[in-house]
């Protein structure tokens, strides 16, 4: 990998970005509590984006979905509010794979003009594009007003009288009739739905439950559940039809796709397509996988660019900014996934996680430095950010659909005040951030620069330092984790402390690093404080151990320049 590579996504959903409604309603419609646009994201707001050290934006919510907003005056047909999460509904619940959501958008017969002028935009801004790709089910009621004459819809040609073929889009429980038992129906006619067909989250009953994703029904990609065959060869009518679909939004000059629950379409699919996408666009596909087991098949056999380390780095950190488990338990999530760390994608926010200011989580946002050094800055891997996770967001709103669980809702009409209060207007001044969320913004800035511009981080080697420390009675095990970056005549030690007290730190550095990484022991250096900017001449030698003293919920990240190796 290259220098000044590294990745750096900001997760933003326009529909919360650009709303300025300053106290919007529980439950509220889109009259009462607004919408972000598109046209929220000007240059200036862009450039704001860019300058915390990202290179990519995963713009969340893009794609028509199922909504209780009745846009059919615009040719957009209605959706039964029975099977809408929220409001607003569920942007994973996609009612039109070729449509643009028109709650995005200022004027919504220009709805796909205004996505096209944001992407221009992003670009110009010096940015990338990431978009949901959503292949595992659609909205229950899915329905494409805009799809060209041409193209088959989907269902349209499904045998509803049996259960499963190979050609059908859906899957069906013949002879039975949907019946949902939850929520009220508002509405003048109850939905129905006959034959039933199976339920996104793999719910084979024509009764799913309310925590079963209701909302939507399960694509068929070949696999035949009853007998447990597939069916893949020739390709299924489903797996021509999401390749269309990708080649459609990579011609709208995307630069990438982050798949929605990508493990519950078979890796035989994405073997296929993935290869025949990039034969014509530079795009990288990312895929949300949760099961370690299944990593190498997703990287290696189905040709994703990167996957999520959720269920090993993110769980882990998190644990240890909460306490509950020790620091050096990090050292075993990047050594599980050693021989692919550079597919890994890390993060300690996004819309499906709790957010770290929450009573639910660490409750407090300066928990997240320390645990952010360690995703952006120990691996050359991608590393992703949540808006409002810079500003100590603490998503502990009730906004209707989702109660105070400590998420920022995907599934309302709402306008989130830290957001609000940075936007400004537009105007993106300032003035209604306090001390406390400008510094943490600044700091978050300060460690995701030094991910995409330090050469020891974006290409560097790595030396996990927590061994050579079990012993040391002035390294905290429980709440500090260490560990060096090399390259070239630089070297980047990096020390986090997630307590909530000073640390003072003494750093033991064994001959097995300087071996490692290639540079000798006491050799003196230039040594930078990559957070202050405070300079010095040191040393790293194994005669004696390094000394510093930790701020807490936060670290030290410092960069030694030799003159020569």
């Amino acid at each position: 990998m290259k220098t000044k590579d590294k990745m750096v996504i900001y997760q933003v959903l326009p529909r919360l970005f650009g709303n300025q409604t300053p106290s919007p309603v529980k439950n509220g419609r889109l009259r009462e509590n607004g919408c972000g646009k598109f046209s929220a994201f000007t240059p200036l707001a862009l450039k704001q984006i860019a300058e915390l050290g990202t290179t990519h934006v995963w713009y969340t919510g893009v794609i028509e979905h199922a909504t209780q907003t009745d846009y059919s005056a615009y040719g957009i047909h209605k959706d039964h509010k029975a099977i809408v999460k929220g409001r607003a509904g569920s942007p994973y619940a996609i009612k039109d794979y070729y449509d643009i959501d028109p709650d995005l958008a200022d004027s919504v017969p220009d709805r796909m003009e205004e996505f096209e002028e944001l992407v221009e935009r992003t670009h110009a801004a010096g940015l990338k594009v990431i978009i949901d790709f959503v292949p595992n089910h659609v909205a229950r009621d899915y329905f494409s007003d805009v799809r060209l004459p041409y193209v088959e819809g989907l269902g349209q040609h499904d045998n509803t009288s049996v259960a499963f073929d190979v050609n059908n889009n859906f899957y069906y429980l013949p002879g039975q009739t949907l019946a949902l038992h939850f929520g009220a129906q508002e509405e003048d006619f109850e939905y129905s739905e006959f034959p039933a067909k199976v339920t996104g989250n793999n719910c084979f009953s024509a009764s799913p439950g309310v925590n079963d994703w209701y909302e939507t029904v399960k694509l068929n990609y070949g696999i035949d559940f009853q007998n447990g065959t597939s069916y893949f060869d020739p390709h299924p009518n489903t797996w021509k039809k999401m390749y269309d679909i990708l080649r459609f939004w990579a011609g709208k000059g995307i630069d990438g796709f982050r798949c929605d629950m990508a493990e519950m379409v078979p890796v035989e699919f994405w073997n296929w397509v993935i290869p025949e996408i990039k034969k014509e666009f530079n795009v990288c596909f990312i895929a949300e996988v949760y099961n370690p087991w299944e990593y190498k098949n997703y990287i290696y056999t189905g040709h994703f660019d990167y996957l999520y380390d959720k269920v090993g780095l993110y769980d882990t950190v998190r644990d240890v900014m909460c306490g509950y488990k020790k620091a050096t338990e990090i050292t075993a999530c990047w050594q599980a996934v050693e021989e692919y760390q550079q597919h890994m994608l890390n993060f300690l926010e996004n819309h499906d996680e709790q957010r770290i200011a929450s009573a639910f989580f660490a409750n407090n946002p300066h928990s997240g430095i320390p645990g952010m050094m360690v995703m952006a800055l120990m691996h050359v891997n991608p590393v992703m950010i949540y808006s409002g996770q810079e500003l100590g967001e603490k998503g502990m709103d009730e906004e209707g659909f989702s109660g105070c669980d400590g998420r920022t809702t995907i599934f309302d009409y709402w306008s989130v005040e830290t957001l609000r209060n940075w936007v400004n207007g537009g105007t993106f001044d300032g003035k209604k951030l306090t001390e406390e969320q400008k510094g943490l913004r600044e700091t978050y800035k300060k460690i995701l620069t030094i991910a995409r511009q330090e050469d020891a981080i974006t290409m560097g080697g790595l030396h996990d330092l927590m061994y050579a420390n079990t012993a040391n009675p002035c390294f905290d095990l429980a709440s500090q984790f260490s560990f060096l970056r090399k390259t070239r005549n630089e070297a980047i030690l990096v020390v986090t402390n997630f307590s909530q007290d000073w640390r003072h730190t003494r750093v033991n550095i064994p001959q097995a690093a300087f071996d490692a990484l290639g540079f000798g022991d006491n050799k003196p250096a230039i040594v930078t404080d990559l957070l202050t900017g405070e300079r010095n001449v040191s040393t790293l030698t194994t005669a004696y151990p390094y000394v510093m003293d930790v701020p807490p919920h936060s670290g030290k990240i410092l960069k030694f320049v030799y003159k020569e190796i």
